[in-house]
């Protein structure tokens, strides 16, 4: 490594202590702060679903409407199924 000889080799290890002096008081000073408590956090769950309860309510909606649209497709198919086993039972003579 080349040293310089007009200060400014010096600085550079200055300005990277200090980097490296500010990264670890951000690491301490993360790692210290206050975690909240489960009831903390259970209360802001409770504040974000009551601020976005429409939205909710819109895609519970959109979701009831598709399992019943699922439903009823079913039916339609357990229906024609059950026309076809009779029909083919007529034609064996069961």
């Amino acid at each position: 490594m080349e040293v310089m000889h007009n200060g400014h080799g010096r600085n550079l290890g200055i300005w990277i202590g200090i980097g490296v002096g500010a990264a670890v008081g951000v690491g301490i000073a993360l790692s210290r702060r206050r975690k909240p408590s489960t009831w903390e956090h259970a209360r802001s769950v409770t504040k974000r679903m009551a601020h976005h309860s429409s939205d909710l309510t819109d895609v519970a909606r959109d979701i009831v409407e598709r399992v019943k649209n699922i439903y009823e497709e079913g039916r339609k198919v357990v229906d024609e199924a059950a026309d076809l086993v009779h029909h083919s039972r007529k034609l064996v003579g069961v």
